[in-house]
């Protein structure tokens, strides 16, 4: 499947906001991707937990085409099927809410910043240590890593970071100037840590708007449509993006009805938010997330918690159907070379940490496979 290349050798045209691998893919079906070169990897890290579907499905390749060759773009000035048919759908899942459309999961986030602070008429924060939201200037604020924040600063002022699961922590950081509490139900960057329910349900009974931010842990990704079903609670809002269009650029923040309407004509816009061809994939998404496919979801985490948790090397496996972390005794990054080496693309999450986030419609066979050449690395790596 190679293909010619226009770029010029040795010149780089791209700033380097990214360590990317010296990887060029051209094609992708299912949980298989081709570089430029023709060989073959099994993708296991679903382009950072986006191709939910797999690469190229039917489904929402046949939606998107179809829209493209209707109408690419009207503008929000005027209504679209495709945006109003995914905000009806989105609505039923969550148990009714208004949508608001953009293109990532960071400007979902700047819009649920921004809507609490117009809902609530206080501009405080809470977040958590570790977390992370995106790195435009409003998400990065709330994003609970020093590392990511420290090179921009000052950033926007009022947010508050309390650890994890410390239900102490969180009541004591709130008082009347906080009018958010932003959580990540798994946080992904911060190293596939769960939140405990009890965590959660503090958080949904106190007095600020609660968002979850499920841009990685939504779309069916932890077995059921939103991770918040696990967890006993119904947010005031939520976030969604990366498996939202199995990788058309889409994010969207849901508002449950008993927030109100909140904003109002001229409160925030996204000029290619609601684009009829994303919505129309969306669309499709949304509709193949069935009880079928969670199921597939829940076997195939069980079948790799359990045999990861065996691996050479392996300190803990955590998280929640295809959103797994393993904890290695081990730096990650090396782990993740040596597994693209042998045709299997996986990511890390913080330094010791190998994040897997496959297509949900993973098979046995395919991850057994993966197992096989995860085994086969750990067993030739270590920690010098």
């Amino acid at each position: 499947m190679s293909v010619p290349s226009t770029a010029v050798p040795g010149v780089e045209r791209l700033l380097p906001t990214y360590a990317r691998a010296d990887l060029m893919l051209v094609a992708g079906d299912g949980l298989r991707v081709w570089d430029d070169e023709g060989r073959e990897y099994l993708d296991f890290g679903g382009g950072i937990a986006v191709v939910g579907l797999g690469h190229s499905h039917p489904a929402a390749l046949a939606a998107a085409t179809e829209q493209l060759g209707r109408l690419w773009h009207a503008s929000n000035l005027y209504r679209t099927q495709p945006a109003e048919e995914l905000a009806s759908r989105l609505s039923v899942r969550f148990g009714g809410a208004r949508a608001f459309f953009c293109n990532s999961g960071a400007e979902a986030i700047e819009a649920a910043v921004k809507l609490a602070r117009k809902a609530t008429g206080k501009s405080g924060v809470v977040a958590l240590e570790g977390g992370f939201h995106g790195r435009t200037l409003g998400a990065l604020s709330v994003t609970g890593q020093p590392g990511k924040r420290e090179p921009f600063e000052p950033l926007v002022p009022g947010v508050r970071f309390v650890e994890p699961n410390d239900v102490t922590g969180l009541l004591a950081a709130l008082d009347d100037e906080v009018g958010l509490i932003l959580l990540e139900p798994i946080l992904g960057e911060g190293g596939i840590r769960p939140l405990d329910a009890e965590f959660v349900a503090a958080a949904a009974e106190a007095q600020p708007l609660l968002c979850l931010d499920e841009i990685q842990t939504g779309m069916g990704r932890t077995g059921t449509f939103f991770a918040f079903e696990q967890l006993g609670v119904r947010p005031n809002l939520v976030t969604l993006a990366k498996g939202l269009a199995n990788g058309l650029p889409i994010g969207a923040l849901l508002a449950a009805d008993e927030v109100g309407l909140g904003f109002t004509p001229g409160d925030h816009g996204s000029t290619f938010g609601g684009n009829p061809v994303s919505c129309s994939a969306a669309c499709a998404v949304v509709d193949a997330i069935d009880g079928e496919l969670l199921a597939n979801v829940a076997e195939r985490s069980c079948q790799l918690c359990t045999a990861l948790a065996r691996l050479p090397g392996v300190v803990e496996v955590r998280g929640r159907g295809l959103l797994l972390g393993v904890e290695i005794d081990r730096p990650a990054s090396a782990v993740v070379e040596a597994c693209r080496e042998r045709g299997l693309l996986v990511l890390s999450a913080g330094e010791n940490v190998v994040r897997l986030a496959p297509p949900l419609v993973v098979t046995e066979d395919d991850v057994e496979r993966a197992l096989s050449m995860l085994s086969d690395v750990l067993e030739v790596t270590s920690d010098a």
